[in-house]
């Protein structure tokens, strides 16, 4: 664990500014000779790369997002619209018409898919790590390995999420967001759960590097994103990379229970949220928050190294069930990419015609987590060093090859 985590556990308000981001315990100690070999190589030759994770928590309906289907049933359709985007041929919903306009910046992943239970966790465990844990064996996410093989840039942690770890989703079990088998060290630095809020965070980055401090945003950015949670975050985001940090994971939600989030069963109070809710908040304010991250990450040259990827954990039932809500799907559902060297303007893979399965190239989870490592340079086949005794293969899937055109 990092001497931040050790610290943040012996005070029950704060700490430091400046401890917030040392990551001075993230060292070349207990590393392989190969995985300090890529690190070197690595920080040599893609240095600049990052990566902004946009976890839609609760799992997004497909069919109100990135994979409307204005030609089905009404019962499947739902109440939302299709409109047009900047791409010929391809759809979104009505509540999306921000990220409509600049479809040609993004790519669309339509038949994402898992076979695992149907439930948060397991999405949560297969997008961020690759693979199922297995009785004790925890997986880390693909943040922990960026951390413990490439560690820290500019001075400040490797991997932060945003704004906590995700807390209550129903089943407690592992969620994937932490290092798993590679050890305290490689989890994640979370703000909030430090009793440290994120602008002093950046703050405390500033100083690290020797610069005026980020946090104070012209009126006119904090306005582009909206004066929304989904906002706050998505732009709080845009400025740890731009400090150095190389994966920011941000959980749109950080629990379910009791507030209107994308987990839309329509029954309260556990998932209250209805389609209209979707039409109404979650939606605008979202389309919003990300075509504003996207437009500001291209303004500041950042986004040809900056993978953004904004998915939930499975989509939803193609039919809205009695409440006017929909139930969990992972028997397909949609991503949106960006950056990098995301071809904008494609669709990879398609859902049938009602939105229920993969029409057309069916992609694994652990494709979409390979892609991360692709895009950040890693070498799919390396081996990370666990224990003495110990290897974890650092993916079981190749990367999605149709993402980079």
């Amino acid at each position: 664990m990092s001497s931040v985590s050790r610290s943040a556990r012996g005070k029950s308000k704060s700490v430091s500014r400046r401890d917030f981001l040392r990551v001075g315990s993230l060292s070349m100690v207990g590393l392989s000779v190969a995985e300090q070999a890529a690190r070197a190589r690595l920080q040599q030759t893609r240095d600049q790369r990052s990566c902004i994770f946009i976890l839609m928590t609760g799992g997004a309906s497909q069919l109100e997002t990135f994979d409307p289907k204005p030609d089905a049933a009404s019962e499947i359709r739902g109440p939302l619209k299709a409109i047009s985007t900047s791409v010929p041929g391809v759809s979104l919903s009505e509540s999306l018409p921000c990220l409509a306009e600049r479809a040609d910046s993004f790519a669309l992943l339509r038949s994402l898919y898992h076979e695992a239970a149907p439930i948060h966790e397991t999405g949560h465990q297969l997008l961020q790590t690759g693979r199922l844990s297995s009785g004790n064996v925890r997986y880390p996410s693909f943040g922990s390995v960026i951390a413990r093989t490439l560690g820290p840039r500019n001075n400040v942690a490797p991997y932060v999420v945003l704004p906590r770890i995700i807390g209550d989703t129903g089943v407690k079990t592992w969620q994937g967001q932490g290092a798993g088998l590679l050890g305290e060290e490689f989890d994640p630095l979370a703000p909030h759960q430090l009793g440290q809020d994120v602008l002093e965070a950046t703050e405390a980055s500033a100083e690290l590097l020797d610069t005026a401090p980020i946090f104070q945003e012209p009126e006119s950015v904090r306005r582009a994103y909206g004066n929304s949670r989904f906002g706050r975050l998505c732009l709080q985001a845009r400025q740890l990379v731009e400090c150095g940090v190389r994966c920011v994971t941000v959980n749109l939600f950080d629990q379910l229970s009791n507030e209107v989030t994308w987990d839309c069963h329509a029954r309260a109070p556990w998932a209250p949220a209805n389609l209209y809710d979707y039409r109404d908040t979650l939606c605008p304010q979202f389309d919003r928050a990300l075509a504003a991250l996207l437009d500001d990450l291209k303004e500041r040259g950042l986004l040809n190294e900056t993978l953004v990827v904004a998915v939930g954990e499975f989509g939803r039932t193609p039919y809205v069930n009695e409440f006017g809500g929909r139930d969990h799907w992972p028997g397909v559902w949609s991503a949106l990419v960006a950056g990098g060297d995301t071809a904008g303007g494609t669709v990879v893979g398609a859902s049938d015609r009602d939105g229920a399965e993969p029409a057309q190239r069916p992609i694994a989870l652990g494709e979409l987590t390979a892609s991360v490592y692709e895009h950040i340079g890693l070498e799919l086949g390396m081996p990370l060093k666990v224990d003495d005794e110990q290897e974890l293969s650092l993916v079981e899937q190749t990367a999605i090859g149709e993402l980079w055109g």
